[in-house]
């Protein structure tokens, strides 16, 4: 019985792990925005600050000098100045979600969010 639970327990493991990336070929597939914007992200190992190195509908990557793990959650905010999104003030977006990638590029580390949940606000 204890052998059937192992393999069952794997199996719901690998479908799970396959799903995963499923949904991540998927989020990569979004167009993305060429943007570079300074950031202060939040996270539960600290506060620092990052430049975006392109943004999407789903996520955004960050360029910044320290690691933040797979899996954290974060919370930063993006400031877009109006003349790039063709409105009269700048547009703040308070964004909440969660790491899903993390590597070396170039001396900096490369940190790919997916955007859970967000909010517009005028700035």
């Amino acid at each position: 019985m204890s052998g059937e639970s192992a393999e069952e327990q794997l199996a719901t493991d690998q479908q799970e792990q396959q799903t995963a990336i499923r949904h991540y070929a998927e989020m990569q597939s979004a167009p993305r925005f060429p943007l570079h914007l300074p950031v202060a992200v939040r996270s539960q190992s600290g506060d620092c600050t990052a430049e975006t190195t392109n943004i999407s509908a789903n996520g955004v990557l960050f360029a910044m000098d320290r690691d933040v793990p797979v899996g954290s959650l974060v919370e930063f905010t993006i400031l877009l100045p109006g003349d790039v999104v063709g409105a009269r003030c700048d547009v703040q977006i308070d964004c909440h979600g969660r790491v899903v990638r993390s590597f070396e590029d170039q001396g900096r580390r490369g940190v790919g969010v997916v955007i859970d949940e967000y909010h517009f606000e005028r700035a």
